[in-house]
C-alpha cells in the first residue's frame, strides 16, 4: 500500500571522498569553500599522473576488523565506509538494522577489481582465474558486503544509469519507503577512480594543469577534475523522526528534455552538479537562468555519485539555515545569483539538478524539517 502524504526524513550522513572523511570534514570542506586535489598515476598514457580527488579508507579500520577487509576491494571499501559512518551519525542501534533496506547508485561500478578479474582469466586461464576478484566484480558486490557486515536484512540493490544514477536509484529507496517494504534505507553513490577510469578520463579530457581548480560555473573552458568517494544517506520515514535528522526528502524526478522556465522560484536555492565539463556546462547555465544557485563539485571532483555529495551538502544547509560559500563563486558567467557564504537559505525548498551527457536529468527537493 502507498502512503502519498508520508515525509522522508534523511536521518543520517556518511561521507568519503577528496576533502575527508566523515560529515564533520565535508562541513568543514563546504565552511573553507576549497580542497586541493592529489594526484593519480596514469601508466598506460603519455603523461605520467593528473589531478584527482582521491579517498582514503583507513577509518574503515574503526569500524570492521582487518581481517574482516582482507578481500574487500577499494570500491566496496569506500561503500562500507560511507555507510558506516551514516549509521554512526544517525546513532542507529544494531537492534533496528534488521528491517534496513540498501540502495547503492554507480556510474561505473567495480572497475578496478572487475579488469584484475579479466586480467587473471587472459593470463591464467578460466580454470585458475582469481574467485576473489569475480565475486568482488559483481555490479552488487558493494551493496553485499554492506548488507553483510551490517546485518541488515532488508532487500539490496544497485542502480548504474551512470550521471543520473543518484536521482534513478532514490526514486526506488524512497518508493520502498512509501510502500513500508523496509522500516529505513541505507542509500548510498560511490565510484572508485581505478587504473582503467583515470585512463578514460585523460583521454577524453586530457589531465589537468597544474595548480588549476574546477571553475564549474563558467562556460568558456574545461576546468573539471575527477575524483572518487561515497556517499551515504540513512532515510527514515516522518515517524521516525523524533529521533532526529537532517531535512526532509520531498520529490525526485527524471526526465528527458528539461521544462522551459526556471527550476527553483526565489528565495529557493539551486543546488548544480556542474562540474567544470565544458559540454555540460551550457546546458546548467541554461537550466539555472534567473535561479539562485550554488555548486559545490569543487570540493570532490567530476563523478557520477556527485548528486549524492550535493544532497549531503544541502541537508546540511537546510540544518544550519544559511547558505555555504560555493567555490570560485565570482568565476560565474552563468545567467544567474550565486548565494553568497553566510546567507538565509530562504523559506523554499532546495532543489539539487543534474544533467547528463545527453539531455536527461534528475531533480531532487530537499525542505527543512
Amino acid at each position: 500500500m502507498t502512503h502519498p502524504d508520508s515525509r522522508i526524513v534523511i536521518r543520517g550522513i556518511g561521507a568519503v571522498g577528496g576533502f575527508g572523511c566523515g560529515v564533520a570534514a565535508l562541513e568543514q570542506a563546504l565552511s573553507g569553500g576549497e580542497v586541493r586535489p592529489g594526484r593519480v598515476a596514469l601508466p598506460m598514457t603519455a603523461v605520467s599522473d593528473m589531478a584527482a580527488f582521491m579517498a582514503d579508507t583507513v577509518l574503515l579500520k574503526d569500524f570492521l576488523p582487518v581481517k574482516a577487509l582482507r578481500r574487500v576491494d577499494h570500491y566496496s571499501r569506500l561503500a562500507l565506509l560511507g555507510a558506516h559512518l551514516a549509521l554512526a551519525d544517525a546513532a542507529l542501534p544494531e537492534a533496528d538494522r534488521a528491517g534496513l533496506g540498501v540502495v547503492i547508485a554507480s556510474g561505473h561500478g567495480a572497475t578496478g577489481i572487475t579488469f584484475a578479474f579479466q586480467d587473471s582469466f587472459i593470463n591464467d586461464g578460466d580454470i585458475c582465474a582469481s574467485p576473489t576478484h569475480f565475486a568482488n566484480s559483481i555490479h552488487n558486490s558493494a551493496a553485499a558486503n554492506i548488507s553483510i557486515m551490517l546485518g541488515a536484512a532488508g532487500p539490496s540493490l544497485t542502480v548504474s544509469q551512470f550521471h543520473l544514477s543518484v536521482p534513478s536509484a532514490l526514486l526506488t529507496a524512497r518508493q520502498w519507503l512509501l510502500e513500508r517494504r523496509v522500516e529505513r534505507v541505507l542509500f548510498g553513490a560511490v565510484d572508485e577512480l581505478s587504473r582503467l577510469t583515470s585512463h578514460y578520463w585523460c583521454r577524453q579530457h586530457g589531465p589537468a594543469a597544474d595548480g588549476t581548480l574546477p571553475r564549474p560555473l563558467r562556460t568558456g573552458a574545461d576546468t573539471a577534475i575527477p575524483g572518487e568517494g561515497a556517499a551515504f544517506l540513512l532515510l527514515s520515514r516522518e515517524e521516525d523522526a523524533a529521533n532526529g535528522g537532517y531535512c526532509t526528502l520531498d520529490s525526485v524526478t527524471t526526465g528527458r528534455n528539461l521544462p522551459p522556465g526556471p527550476l527553483s522560484a526565489s528565495p529557493g536555492l539551486l543546488l548544480l552538479g556542474a562540474d567544470g565539463i565544458q559540454a555540460t556546462g551550457r546546458r546548467y547555465a541554461e537550466a539555472a537562468a534567473g535561479s539562485r544557485i550554488a555548486c559545490y563539485t569543487p570540493l570532490y571532483g567530476s563523478m557520477p555519485p556527485g548528486p549524492a555529495f550535493d544532497i549531503a551538502s544541502a541537508a546540511l544547509i537546510l540544518r544550519s539555515g544559511v547558505v555555504f560559500p560555493t567555490p570560485a563563486g565570482d568565476a560565474c558567467d552563468f545567467p544567474a545569483a550565486v548565494a553568497k557564504g553566510g546567507e538565509p537559505v530562504g523559506p523554499g525548498p532546495v532543489g539539487i539538478l543534474t544533467l547528463d551527457d545527453d539531455d536527461g536529468h534528475g531533480l531532487i527537493s530537499l525542505g527543512s524539517l
